[in-house]
């Protein structure tokens, strides 16, 4: 290693040691019950997800999987009934005007079937309607403060649960958290990532950038996402993209130390860190 790259790690790390110590929790995420006979399928949001839930819907009924962000308002998530469901943006926390939180929360409430939700430790006294959450849905929180430099330190910091791969979206905390619930073989479903094709800069430098979801969005919640990249840069946003794809290879250097099988079964996926394998 170069004396460069060996200050600048030395530098990174004990940045990452200063967070952990004033950002991390402990953190409760259990092992879970099932983690040694089934694998665990991780729904993300990307709009292949529609084609696979279509052809793999009786599959999906069957499997242990986890769902994110928004995906409880469609109509597939009463269906697949997902077991484990996680939430990481503060969005989804202190903004209880935004209609569609609101709508997420009550169709949290409405779960009927054993499930775990996950979220962020640091977010989780801000459960506003923790109450409304019926019994069987079990509240587990995790840290989503991110760490890396010297390779000791962020095994260390990533087996522990204190901290993870920088976490640009809530993939890399599902991915993070389903390993620490014990699931040693994982499949990721709708993780296109393919955000390079639909993000571009208006006449009047304006950055607009289009996430497509498998779900049909409303117009208050594209409004949102299109006003939160007005306050972004393209330098900014780029960067926010590097920082994701980097995190990913970060979680599949962690994952083989600790004997875990990744697998992308997303076709088309940008995503270059797991082996291609279909559920």
């Amino acid at each position: 290693m170069k004396v460069s790259e060996a200050v600048s790690t030395a530098g990174a790390s004990l940045k990452s040691i200063v967070k952990m110590a004033l950002l991390s929790r402990r953190p409760t995420v259990k092992r879970a019950l099932e983690a040694e006979a089934a694998p665990l399928v991780i729904l993300a949001n990307g709009p292949s997800l529609r084609r696979t839930i279509a052809e793999r819907l009786d599959d999906l009924k069957e499997m242990s999987t986890m769902a994110v962000n928004f995906a409880a308002l469609a109509d597939e998530f009463m269906q697949i009934r997902p077991g484990r469901y996680i939430l990481a943006d503060p969005h989804f926390f202190s903004r209880v005007d935004d209609k569609n939180v609101a709508a997420l929360w009550r169709r949290l409430a409405a779960v009927d079937w054993p499930m775990t939700l996950y979220v962020d430790a640091r977010q989780g006294h801000r459960v506003w309607n923790m109450a409304a959450l019926p019994s069987n849905v079990r509240v587990e929180m995790f840290n989503a403060v991110g760490v890396e430099g010297w390779q000791w330190l962020e095994t260390v910091a990533y087996r522990s649960g204190l901290a993870m791969p920088r976490p640009r979206n809530v993939l890399i905390p599902a991915i993070m958290t389903a390993i620490r619930a014990g699931f040693s073989e994982i499949y990721i479903a709708g993780a296109d990532h393919s955000w390079l094709q639909s993000i571009w800069v208006t006449e009047d430098n304006e950055v607009v950038s289009v996430q497509p979801h498998f779900y049909k969005e409303d117009d208050d919640e594209k409004k949102r996402v299109v006003n939160e990249y007005k306050s972004y840069r393209l330098h900014q946003i780029l960067e926010s993209f590097k920082v994701a794809f980097e995190s990913y290879h970060r979680i599949a250097r962690y994952a083989r130390r600790a004997g875990v099988k990744i697998y992308n079964s997303t076709p088309g996926s940008y995503i270059d860190a797991f082996e291609r394998k279909p559920f």
